[in-house]
Parts: C-alpha cells; structure tokens; sequence
C-alpha cells in the first residue's frame, strides 16, 4: 500500500477507539517496525478502499501482519468493553489458515460480540468513519447486553 488514504490531520483520529487500536498494533510490534510512524500510517491499513480490495486476490491466505490486526481489531474492542461497562472482557479469535472463522468477545459467561470472519486476507473497512462506527456499534451493543444480564 504506497499512498496514504488517512490524513494525518483528520479529527477521527482523536477517537478513543483509535487511540486503543494503535496501542494493541504497537504492542503486538516485536521488532519496532511501527516505531517511527505515526497513528495515521499505523492505521492506514485497515482502510480497504475500492482500489485497494481491486488489488487483493478474491481467494488468498492471511499472512501474520493481517491475523495480528484481526486480533489487535478484537483487543481493542475487548479493552473499550471493559472500560465502558467495569468487567472483565476476553477476545478470541480462531482462524484457519485460509482466513475463515469466528471472533468471540466474553463477559463473565456472556457472549456480547459474536463475529463471524471470512476472508481474513482482506480484512478492513470502507472508510475510517465506516471503521469507528462499526467499533462504537459493537463496543455499544456489548454494553447493553452486560447491562441487561449483569
């Protein structure tokens, strides 16, 4: 991916969300490799615009750069749950080699993300707001249900 589709000015990036994201990909960073980048480029990788989904393959197997945002994606989210609603939240992402499967996101003994993955190697979203808002409609559906059956 050469050219960049976030700004680096643009206020969405001031989001809890995003803040989290960068911390759980910087976290899983072992060799410094996003040492001296910014959030801008650390995230820019989960915007899967038209061209960019145009030059992935339809059928392909997710290499370890893409698994580890998956899980970075579900951490993050895990990390906002538990903020928001004071309990405990654990993801789990099971993947098969081919990109197919299923992230969890538990609260106690509840279940208040379910998602099922297909397609892993083209994993991301249309826009950075399609991307947060999809975060705060998960992070916000997860609080209702802990809410619910507390």
């Amino acid at each position: 991916m050469s050219e960049l589709v976030i700004e680096s000015s643009d206020p969405l990036l001031q989001n809890d969300f995003a803040a989290e994201m960068e911390k759980q990909l910087r976290a899983l960073d072992a060799y410094d490799v996003l040492a001296d980048k910014s959030r801008a480029e650390i995230l820019d990788p989960l915007i899967m615009t038209k061209e960019r989904r145009q030059n992935i393959p339809v059928i392909g197997d997710p290499d370890e750069e893409i698994i580890a945002r998956v899980k970075a994606y579900y951490n993050a989210l895990a990390t906002l749950i538990e903020k928001k609603c004071g309990l405990m939240a654990v993801p789990m992402v099971n993947l098969t080699h081919e990109g197919f499967g299923r992230a969890f996101i538990m609260v106690g003994k509840l279940v208040v993300v379910d998602k099922v993955l297909r397609d892993v190697h083209r994993f991301g979203f249309k826009s950075l707001e399609a991307w947060l808002e999809e975060a705060d409609k998960l992070i916000s559906k997860a609080s209702e249900l802990t809410e619910k059956y507390q």
